[in-house]
């Protein structure tokens, strides 16, 4: 009777398969209804055009897979428009193919186990269903898998050994899942009703006593079940309060001490653990913080099941992240040292994140560490120069990794080897390699020290004895561009010193001597050195001699250069001379035509000892130029011009006039105390009519405006840039967000308001200047190109999380751009199918964005005396530009403290120490004081 039951439970199984079996896939021919005949012409030729479009891109994708199997969104294209048309085989075949690349997410798998279920009805059939349960349990810790896994078991319960197996399932399934707090509950409860259904069948007919046997059958289950509920209150899961309940209700015997204390310590973990789940539950993906907090619990904890489970959750949500994978890793190998978990977490990360060199060089030491077969490793390692790396060190460190192998696995007591002559080979093959195909990839072999090289010459010279080799390598390395580096020959030097014979060392010195371009006065000490210790004097005559005639052509050719340097600079000078003379005679011309309008025209003309400096300078000043003191820098001044705020009513004025008015305002001092409500606007059309009204409009919505000062020239042009204050801070760190608004067809600059005087540090450029392994840098794009036309070219490669156009100070676009994606396999994904791709006739060119660091000169420190050489210029990104020396220095004419100025040209005297005031020091004109530095 008990058999009966069972296989009435297969039968219902079988029966459940039977009916998902008439569900067909989408797309089949049999799944649509009767049509009327109307539209039956046409819905048949857009079937037929659609089914041919769907052709002709399946065929697009899987040749574009031949091309790069590593593509993980064309892998998912394919699937999806293979399991539309119903072609099943396909389906069957592109799906085994991106497992074999990739760990499939739980969705794959399960739209994958269901079509293979429906499929199944055969016992034969059945069992590739379980092969593929076994595969998918393996790349992710999923819950619901296994509850999938588990149910799908139940159905062959009718076979021999059913039972048995579904229990096995059910117990590497709690092994797995059942420590999860939200999910485990469920597996839990699916193992007890499956024991419930057998105790159901173990029971005797009504009215009947039950033999021993029958008894004995009963007693045992009603035990399994027991424990099971014991086993579960004993782990802190989500409505542990439910299944307390519930274990009271079922139970005819009081629940133990033990079950009871167990229960509670549970709870109280549970508590602990809520926090961090309620983290989870209201956080947005990918979650990694939360994870990391949650982790981080957990491995205080120290309980390896729980630590490992953690890992394995917030893996499943963030696959693609190779920190989280490589910190499961190194947990793993340090920690639970299990081989047959570590080698499987190290394939799998290496499958969700090829592009990570640092998880194949973990992968192959944790292999080695393993003990497992050579054969095997050797794959791997091919496996990892075919992943696609995105830097041309990448595959130096696979490399050097995969030697270090092969050379601790060489006996180098014998002379000879099966394991030498092959790691020879490898080092050949790794030297040729680089050379091929990196630098034909990336323009560069990534090794420009070869440092491959200088390994594979230490083996042969420590290891094998063989300086002869040795040093055929390092005359390879030196002919590679890298005899000018003086390090470069003090490396073979040292190796030669260690393992090979002094004549070796001596030639190497001289050669190095009459080579290196870079450090040459350290070669040519060595050199001496050596000739000191170990010599003739003969040898010593002749280091001598060829390292003194070496530093003189070298000290000769700093000569020139410096003397070329300073030859440039003196031309520089007098350019900047004559055209500051032409600016003054020019300047001069136009003052005398002016009239004088009175009194109070005097009287500013007499306060020119305060505000002169704004006449003598160009009108149009830029950053970086003059002084040196940016418009933030230069407030109190440009403040005491026409301000915006106090601009007079009425019909324009003639400029003569308008500078007239302006002086008349009294002049308004920068307050810093209000700096942290004020933002500093730039880049502004000069011919912005009414800046204030159009910016005040602009700020409005960050919050109340009190003030806007724009900044005018004493003929009365805007200058560009303005000063905006707020009522409330938050309201100026709102305006911040207005960076880069377009205004007028020009970028707006909004940066905060700081005195760089006080915070030289200071910076207000935002953008990264490292390697971002997410974001692409893309060049040759056409002018016309827009945000949104470029947005629809690379959002068919991963979701894109911003664009950001290149523009000059103008806002006119220099055909570059920046992409930002969500991570690092979609970016490098891009990479590959975007480089060389042509947009409106334009090839373009794409590589992962590591901008330069951006080298800004030094401030001067005013603290020290400039001493009267030639001075140095500053280089910009179009040559030279103009000296920073100014040929009527500030602190010359505006001596307020002569004694403090004395080391800029003013003499001491006596009275300089006095209690009387100085004396009004005497102007100096240009010429006076270039006599004077011409004197000094």
């Amino acid at each position: 009777g008990r058999r009966a039951e069972l296989h009435k439970m297969a039968a219902a199984g079988a029966e459940a398969a039977a009916e998902e079996e008439k569900r067909l896939p989408e797309g089949d021919p049999e799944s649509g209804g009767d049509s009327d005949d109307e539209g039956d012409s046409d819905s048949s030729g857009d079937g037929e055009d659609e089914e041919k479009e769907n052709e002709a891109e399946i065929q697009r994708l899987e040749e574009q897979l031949s091309i790069n199997a590593f593509d993980y969104n064309c892998h998912l294209d394919l699937i999806k428009l293979l399991r539309q048309e119903g072609e099943l085989v396909k389906l069957r075949r592109a799906r085994q193919k991106m497992s074999e690349l990739f760990p499939l997410t739980e969705e794959i798998w399960l739209d994958w186990l269901k079509d293979e279920i429906k499929m199944a009805s055969e016992i034969s059939e059945r069992e590739k269903v379980y092969e593929l349960f076994e595969r998918a349990v393996k790349d992710y810790i999923c819950p619901e898998i296994w509850l999938e896994y588990a149910q799908y078991s139940i159905g062959g319960i009718g076979q021999e050994g059913g039972i048995e197996r579904v229990r096995s399932i059910f117990e590497r399934a709690l092994t797995a899942v059942g420590l999860h707090v939200t999910k485990g509950t469920a597996l839990w409860e699916a193992y007890r009703e499956f024991e419930n259904a057998i105790l159901e069948t173990a029971q005797p007919a009504p009215g009947s006593i039950p033999s021993p046997e029958q008894q004995q059958v009963l007693c045992s289950q009603l035990k399994k079940i027991h424990t099971l509920f014991r086993r579960q209150l004993g782990i802190p899961l989500l409505d542990m309060e439910a299944s307390y309940a519930e274990y009271e209700e079922w139970s005819e015997e009081p629940i133990p001490e033990t079950t009871i204390k167990n229960y509670k310590k549970a709870l109280q973990q549970l508590e602990k653990c809520k926090p961090y789940e309620e983290a989870l539950l209201g956080a947005e993906t990918p979650k990694l913080a939360e994870y990391q907090a949650y982790i981080d619990f957990e491995m205080k904890a120290g309980d390896p099941a729980r630590i490992q489970l953690i890992y394995e959750r917030a893996l499943a949500e963030n696959c693609l992240v190779p920190d989280l994978w490589a910190r499961y890793n190194q947990y793993l190998d340090r920690q639970l040292k299990v081989k047959e978990l570590v080698l499987s977490a190290h394939d799998r990360a290496v499958r969700n994140c090829p592009w990570t060199v640092g998880l194949w060089i973990r992968y192959l030491l944790a292999m080695e560490r393993h003990r497992v077969e050579h054969s095997i490793i050797s794959e791997m390692f091919e496996k990892a120069l075919n992943a696609g790396f995105i830097q041309a060190t990448d595959y130096v460190e696979i490399w050097q990794a995969y030697l270090d192998y092969l050379r601790r696995r060489v006996d180098f007591t014998q002379d000879s080897s099966k394991e030498l002559e092959e790691l020879r080979s490898a080092f050949a093959r790794a030297v040729e390699y680089l050379k091929q195909e990196v630098e034909e990839r990336f323009s560069e072999s990534g090794d420009p020290s070869c440092t491959i090289m200088q390994n594979w010459a230490r083996v042969e010279a420590r290891l094998c004895n063989n300086m002869q080799k040795a040093r055929e390598l390092w005359d390879s390395i030196m002919t590679k561009g890298n005899a000018k580096y003086a390090n470069m020959w003090l490396e073979y030097y040292n190796l030669e010193r260690a393992h090979g014979d002094t004549q070796h060392c001596r030639k190497a010195l001289h050669r190095a001597v009459q080579c290196t371009s870079d450090y040459p006065e350290h070669v040519c000490e060595v050199l001496l050195t050596l000739e000191r210790i170990e010599g003739t004097l003969e040898d010593w005559d002749a280091a001598v001699q060829k390292t003194e005639n070496r530093l003189a052509r070298v000290n000769e050719q700093r000569a020139k250069a410096a003397e070329k340097e300073a030859a440039l600079a003196k031309q520089e000078e007098e350019r900047a001379e004559q055209r500051k003379q032409a600016k003054a005679e020019k300047k001069a011309s136009k003052k005398a035509k002016k009239t004088r309008i009175g009194d109070k025209r005097k009287a500013d003309e007499d306060d020119e000892g305060e505000w002169g400096q704004e006449e003598e300078l160009p009108s149009k000043r830029h950053r970086g130029e003059g002084d040196g003191v940016l418009p933030e820098e230069n407030m109190e001044v440009e403040t005491g011009l026409f301000g915006s705020s106090e601009k007079p009513d009425g019909p324009a004025i003639p400029k003569e006039k308008a500078s007239t008015s302006r002086k008349d305002i009294p002049k308004v001092f920068h307050d810093s105390s209000k700096d942290k409500v004020t933002v500093f606007v730039s880049n502004l059309s000069y011919t912005m009519a009414e800046p204030e009204a159009k910016l005040r409009e602009l700020f409005g919505s960050c919050g109340e405006v009190v003030e806007i000062r724009a900044v005018f020239n004493n003929k009365g042009t805007f200058r560009g840039y303005c000063y905006v204050q707020f009522r409330e801070e938050e309201a100026a760190r709102q305006a911040l967000a207005l960076d880069r608004t377009a205004v007028e067809g020009r970028p707006m600059f909004v940066s905060p308001c700081v005195d760089k005087n006080k915070n030289p540090d200071f910076k207000v450029f935002r953008y990264s200047t490292t390697l971002e392994k997410h974001k692409l840098f893309i060049s040759g794009l056409p002018f016309s190109c827009t945000k949104e036309e470029l947005e629809e070219v690379c959002k068919a490669h991963g979701n894109v999380k911003d664009i950001r156009l290149v523009t000059n100070r103008a806002g006119k676009p220099k055909g570059l751009a920046y992409v930002e994606y969500e991570n690092e396999a979609q970016a490098s994904q891009a990479v590959l199918k975007m480089d060389g791709l042509t947009v409106k006739d334009h090839v373009i060119k794409v590589m992962i964005s590591n901008p330069p660091l951006r080298k800004l000169p030094a401030r001067p420190d005013p603290s020290k005396a400039s001493l009267p050489l030639v001075p140095r210029q500053i280089y910009g990104g179009r040559g030279k530009g103009r000296t920073q020396l100014s040929m009527m220095p500030r602190a010359l004419q505006r001596q307020s403290n002569p004694v403090a100025k004395a080391e800029n040209g003013m003499h001491q005297n006596s009275a300089a120490a006095s209690s009387d005031p100085p004396a009004e020091p005497k102007k100096m004109s240009n010429a006076d004081f270039a006599k004077m530095l011409l004197k000094k």
